[in-house]
C-alpha cells in the first residue's frame, strides 16, 4: 500500500519505521532537518508533490492542534479513494470533518506514547479504534495493531472521548497539580522521585497536547472529582479521625485491585 504519513514528530517517526518496509511510505513534513533520520521513505517537502504519489491511506501525525487544518491542506491533491487516517488524542471535531470531507476514514488513537512506552515492546499498552470508521481502513489498523500485540477496543466517538477524560484527563491534571506544589528536595524519597519522573515526562509533551486533554469537553466533570476526593482527604486529615482515614485507604485499595 501507498501510504503518506503527516508529520516527522515522534509518533510520525514511529509509524514511518513501523510501515516502511512492507509498504511504499512517504513523509510529508515543512521542517527538512526533522527528517534527517527517516530512512526507507520518500521525503516530500511540498504539497504539490502529494499528486505523483497519489497515496491510498494518509496517517495524520501532526500535532493535534494542526489536525485538521493538516488534512485541508493536502486533502486537494488525494485522489478520491484515499482512506484518511488519525491518531488524534481528542475527537471532538473530527466527527464532523470526517462526515463532509467525502473521503472514507479510519480514526484510532494508541494510547500510549514515545514519552513513557518501550516502542519495541507494546505488548501490554491498549489502542482504541472508533466504530464509524470505514470498513476497509478498520482492517488495515487491526491487522497492524494485531502484529503490535496491543489490546484493541473499539469505541464510537463519543464513547472514546469520554474514555480520554477519564483515563487522560485525571492522570495528566494530578501530576500538574503536583508538579505546580512541588519544592526542591534535597534527599527526596522513592515517592517523589518517581513523580517527578512523572512530572517531567508528561511535561516534555507538545503544549497543544496536554492543552487539547485538558480543554475535552468531558475533562471539568473528572476533575471535579479530584476536587471532590481532595476535600474529603483534607478533612480526615484535619480532623485527625483515624478511623476515617482507614476507612478512606480501605476503599480505594478495592478500587485499584
Amino acid at each position: 500500500m501507498k501510504i503518506l504519513i503527516l508529520g516527522a514528530g515522534k509518533m510520525g517517526s514511529f509509524f514511518t519505521d513501523l510501515l516502511s518496509f512492507e509498504h511504499e511510505v512517504a513523509v510529508l513534513e515543512s521542517d527538512p532537518k526533522r527528517m534527517r533520520f527517516i530512512y526507507n521513505a520518500l521525503r516530500l517537502l511540498k504539497t504539490e508533490e502529494i499528486e505523483a504519489f497519489a497515496p491510498e491511506l494518509v496517517i495524520n501525525c501532526v500535532t493535534l492542534h494542526h489536525t485538521i487544518k493538516a488534512f485541508e491542506t493536502v486533502i486537494s491533491y488525494l485522489p478520491p479513494y484515499c482512506i484518511l487516517s488519525d491518531i488524534a488524542s481528542v475527537k471532538t471535531n473530527l466527527q464532523d470533518f470526517y462526515m463532509t470531507c467525502k473521503h472514507p476514514f479510519v480514526s484510532t488513537h494508541p494510547m500510549f506514547g514515545p514519552t513513557f512506552a518501550n516502542l519495541g515492546n507494546l505488548e501490554k499498552e491498549n489502542t482504541i479504534i472508533i466504530s464509524e470508521s470505514d470498513h476497509l481502513g478498520k482492517v488495515f489498523f487491526k491487522d497492524l495493531y494485531g502484529k503490535l500485540k496491543l489490546n484493541i477496543f473499539e469505541y464510537s466517538f463519543e464513547e472514546h472521548d469520554r474514555v480520554v477524560a477519564y483515563s487522560l484527563g485525571i492522570p495528566f491534571a494530578s501530576t500538574m497539580v503536583f508538579a505546580a506544589t512541588m519544592k526542591h528536595q534535597d534527599a527526596p524519597g522513592t515517592t517523589f522521585k518517581k513523580h517527578m519522573k512523572i512530572a517531567r515526562g508528561l511535561l516534555s509533551e507538545d503544549d497543544y497536547l496536554l492543552t487539547e486533554i485538558l480543554f475535552n469537553p468531558r475533562t471539568p466533570r473528572q476533575i471535579r472529582y479530584i476536587q471532590d476526593e481532595l476535600s474529603k482527604l483534607q478533612e480526615i486529615i484535619e480532623k485527625k479521625d483515624i478511623e476515617g482515614m482507614k476507612e478512606y485507604l480501605s476503599q480505594i485499595r478495592k478500587k485499584i485491585e
